[in-house]
């Protein structure tokens, strides 16, 4: 018997369970797709790495029904404000302030169905691997190191050592590298990441400070950028139990020196408790490929951005959501090959797009904003500050208003979206103007009051396809385009929605919006029923 018949078989295998890595599990276990994930590490006790998740990734995690228990492991609640304070020290100066940064604030908001969440990603992570436990199709193990992988007409096999030092052979039909910036899957595509490298190097110190929160005298805030000559930086407050994390561009490589420099920017005696020092190395890289006919590349394998703007494990989510569908299409027989090939030419779009705003975001930090006299008490010192404040708002205000970009990110061009010669509004990295331009998401609209499930029109949108009608006229061209659909054996439901707001938004009677969704088609009526549904569906 040969080594591949012994191996065991799963449709996909997946190396990485950071949130790029579980989000893609997570697509393709909804469906029923057999997965395996392997992790090297025990994803236990990690450094925070991003704070923010998205509003658009959030709604992503309502589709999957596990935005509350996100909102549940939040460590200081829903209502504690996400405002970033420009300060010269914990202890000194307030410079000035964004308030509802990101767009966390939990008030209802039209143009979303989830506004965003200031959280550690190791919560995050917790909550998808909860989620993912629940799902039969998928089995996660931890301390697995990928090893190599080949593959052939047949698919893939992937050999990796185990938790106790064995090597293990699997078979599966495609193998996703989920492996951050190290990827060794890519090396093995042998796929270059090409940009700027070195943007900066830095330092982040996670300490517990006990009592720290309750001395401050700063308004609360979710960050706090640190402007003075001695230490520039910033100190985030993390989790209970008073856990913060500092940052500087400054090596650090003691807990001594990280505690004398917490001390010195804070401007406090602060009795921290260093927890973990991590270096880390701002790049703005994008791969060459980010497939090699049955491997995939996700997340940080394939990109690199700055973190200034929180976008790099958003991005990565978006990457294994939208390669997740497309792979459990093909693997349940309705998607073609155009599918998969869309993966790449759609994510690229977004990832350049987001590295260019981070970019931009990374060439302002604290270091760059220290003027002389900025700590000065009395007029001198606030008339500095107020030159300091201008400053700020003009060169950072960007990094913490990105509605435009987190919301309005759309596919321009696409082998599985049908244009219709539209043109989107015009572009605005800070403001999101809704749309429904073939390629964009889908305008969000509550149907009742409240937030809760089923009131967003989010809510009622299928697993697979969903066929958005929105006028009683169009309800018979409808029925007979769900009828091929049907006979072509692409899975879409119908939708209607006979309402002027929802008119007003989608602008046509009849709307094709995909499981991710984003807008695949709209028109007034049908045409060519076998053509439509084949490009939707990559044939």
């Amino acid at each position: 018997m040969s080594e591949r018949q012994d191996a065991a078989t799963f449709d996909v295998v997946i190396i990485g369970a950071g949130p790029s890595g579980l989000a893609a599990a997570i697509e393709l276990g909804r469906r029923g797709v057999s997965c395996l994930v392997l992790e090297r590490n025990d994803r236990v006790g990690y450094s925070p790495r991003a704070k923010t998740t998205h509003s658009r990734t959030r709604e992503h995690l309502r589709r999957w029904g596990i935005a509350k228990d996100l909102l549940e492991a939040s460590p200081f609640g829903a209502d504690y404000p996400s405002d970033v304070v420009f300060a010269t020290r914990l202890s000194g100066h307030v410079i000035t302030r964004f308030e509802n940064a990101f767009a966390c604030a939990p008030q209802r908001q039209d143009i979303y169905s989830e506004h965003a969440q200031w959280i550690p990603q190791y919560k995050l992570e917790s909550v998808l691997q909860a989620y993912l436990a629940t799902l039969e199709s998928v089995t996660l193990r931890f301390n697995c190191r990928f090893e190599t992988a080949t593959q052939d007409e047949r698919g893939v096999q992937v050999v990796f050592t185990d938790e106790a030092g064995r090597s293990e052979t699997i078979n599966a039909r495609y193998l996703i590298g989920a492996d951050g910036a190290g990827s060794g899957l890519r090396r093995l595509m042998g796929i270059e990441m090409r940009g700027e490298h070195d943007l900066s190097h830095n330092t982040v110190v996670i300490c517990r400070a006990p009592g720290l929160m309750q001395q401050v005298k700063l308004p609360r805030a979710i960050m706090y950028w640190l402007v003075n000559p001695d230490v520039p930086g910033n100190m985030a407050p993390m989790d209970v139990d008073d856990i913060w994390a500092f940052s500087t561009q400054r090596r650090v490589e003691t807990a001594a020196e990280a505690r004398a420099l917490i001390n010195a920017a804070s401007g406090m005696e602060v009795d921290a408790e260093i927890l973990r020092i991590d270096h880390w190395t701002a790049h703005a890289l994008i791969a060459d490929r980010y497939r090699d006919r049955n491997f995939f590349l996700v997340g940080d394998a394939c990109h690199l951005h700055p973190p200034y703007g929180g976008f790099g494990m958003n991005m990565g989510i978006g990457d294994g959501i939208d390669l997740g569908w497309k792979l459990a299409a093909v693997l349940q027989g309705w998607g073609g090959k155009a599918l998969l090939e869309s993966y790449e030419i759609e994510r690229r779009q977004v990832h350049q797009l987001v590295i260019a705003e981070a970019a931009t975001n990374q060439k302002t930090t604290s270091k760059n904003l220290v003027v002389a006299g900025v700590e000065d008490d009395g007029p001198t010192g606030e008339a500095v500050r107020a030159e300091v404040n201008n400053r700020i708002v003009e060169t950072k205000s960007r990094e913490f208003r990105t509605l435009g970009v987190v919301l309005g990110a759309r596919y321009a061009t696409s082998p599985i979206v049908v244009a219709d010669g539209s043109s989107p509004p015009p572009w605005d990295q800070a403001v999101y103007t809704p749309n429904a331009v073939p390629g964009s998401r889908a305008p969000h609209l509550w149907l009742e009051p409240g937030t809760a499930r089923g009131v967003s029109l989010f809510d009622r949108f299928g697993p697979d396809y969903t066929l958005l009608v929105l006028t009683s006229a169009a309800e018979a061209a409808a029925e007979r385009f769900l009828a091929s659909a049907a006979r072509r054996g692409v899975p879409m439901i119908k939708l209607s929605l006979h309402r002027r707001e929802a008119q007003a938004l989608y602008e046509k009677p009849l709307v094709l919006i995909r499981p991710d969704q984003h807008v695949a088609w709209r028109g007034e009526d049908f045409p060519d029923h076998e053509g439509l549904l084949d490009s939707i569906a990559g044939r």
